[in-house]
């Protein structure tokens, strides 16, 4: 009898978690507004803004209350909801709500995290749309046909395991159709994409090592698969794993990268450059605000950051350097980079998939040290192809084929 359950949700509590993601909205916008009144009304800077003392004072007192009746009416709703939980019920998530919820901890997880939010995501492993429970009867129960060949993968940036079910594969993704082709057993993971890569990857790394303890039968070969953002958390897992000296980290075999940003991406760079534009005026300044409500995990991908110590003591939102000094593959792991690039055929200059410059999608970059050793004969370029085809692209997946294979 299978013990697999699909992992159902109050409906009370996605409510208690919208309601207060629109009382810390409003409470932020409101500190713009005021920010903005006061440069306004304080008068010219020529003059030293004579008004600068009497408009803080006003603009506390007004914006103060406006802050204390959102409060209230939060609690009130919050309260409200509480009470009507058990009336409400529970149910399963349906696709198009999980994609919205997996959209919403790209951009402001580690805000719902940090506040308790309901809406954040925690992280998890599926398998066939299962939630696995890490416990080796269990995984005997759910999992009947378990085999040594173990393949996780893990998915990027605001999307979660459905994302690898994309057309292409008629009625299976890369992990199904490795699943049959080459005996692997495929376990999908879910994370809030808006945390820091290396909270996720330490906790990726101690789930996974869990994982690999209560597997049912011997493991003999570990393979992870991620897709863009998934690739950093997977390396990320790594590094920690052999920091800690976790058991798992001496069964990995393969780590796959498909669009991984190793050394960044432009519209994160994109982004930060804005908030410094807009920091260049008194008057633009407090709608730098604005921007800086994207998450810790976005940020993150300005440069590829993988370690605490790429971010810890640091402005994340700050224009500043690469914080990185070394980037490392796993040692005694065959690691492979799939990039992908809209250019229909290949020339001397080939830039990104939309998201990821090829350069980093390989791992390469100016300075030696930071260049990541992929051997040539396991990296492969894509044309014609967008940052998602990645996910489902026939050509991806034969050349991932023959990759596992060998």
């Amino acid at each position: 009898m299978t013990r697999k359950k699909k992992t159902a949700r109050r409906y009370a509590d996605d409510l208690r978690g919208a309601s207060r993601l629109v009382v810390d909205a409003t409470k932020r916008v409101t500190d713009v507004v005021q920010g903005m009144h006061q440069v306004i009304a304080s008068g010219p800077a020529v003059l030293g803004r004579p008004l600068a003392a009497p408009v803080r004072a006003l603009t506390a007192l007004v914006y103060g209350s406006i802050r204390g009746v959102v409060h209230g009416i939060g609690s009130g709703i919050d309260a409200a909801l509480g009470q009507l939980a058990p009336l409400l019920g529970d149910g399963v998530p349906g696709p198009q709500r999980a994609a919205l919820l997996a959209a919403l901890n790209g951009v402001v997880g580690d805000v719902l995290a940090e506040t308790g939010n309901a809406l954040a995501i925690e992280m998890a492993l599926h398998h066939d749309g299962q939630l696995l429970e890490l416990d080796q009867r269990v995984l005997r129960d759910d999992l009947p046909g378990a085999g040594g060949k173990l393949l996780v993968l893990l998915h990027g940036s605001s999307v979660d395991d459905s994302c690898w079910q994309r057309a292409g594969h008629p009625d299976r993704d890369h992990g199904t159709a490795l699943a049959h082709d080459l005996g692997y057993t495929p376990v999908y993971l879910v994370y809030n994409s808006g945390l820091h890569v290396s909270t996720n990857g330490r906790a990726f790394a101690e789930m996974l090592d869990r994982l690999v303890g209560e597997w049912p039968v011997p493991i003999t070969e570990l393979v992870l698969l991620g897709h863009s953002m998934g690739g950093l958390v997977a390396r990320s897992a790594c590094h920690h794993a052999e920091a800690t000296g976790q058991a798992w980290r001496a069964k990995l075999t393969r780590l796959v990268c498909l669009g991984t940003p190793h050394h960044g991406a432009p519209l994160e760079r994109s982004g930060n450059l804005v908030d410094l534009i807009l920091g260049l005026s008194s008057y633009s300044a407090p709608l730098s605000q604005l921007g800086k409500l994207r998450s810790a995990g976005i940020t993150d991908l300005r440069y590829g950051n993988v370690l605490d110590e790429h971010w810890e003591g640091r402005d994340r939102f700050a224009h500043a350097a690469d914080p990185r000094h070394t980037a490392l593959l796993p040692t005694g792991v065959r690691c492979y980079a799939v990039a992908a690039t809209r250019t229909p055929k290949p020339r001397p200059r080939l830039r990104s998939d939309g998201m990821v410059p090829v350069d980093s999608a390989l791992g390469r970059h100016p300075k030696a040290e930071l260049t990541l050793a992929f051997p040539l004969e396991h990296q492969w370029i894509g044309y014609a192809m967008g940052h998602l085809d990645l996910l489902s692209r026939a050509e991806v997946y034969q050349t991932l084929h023959a990759w596992l294979a060998s």
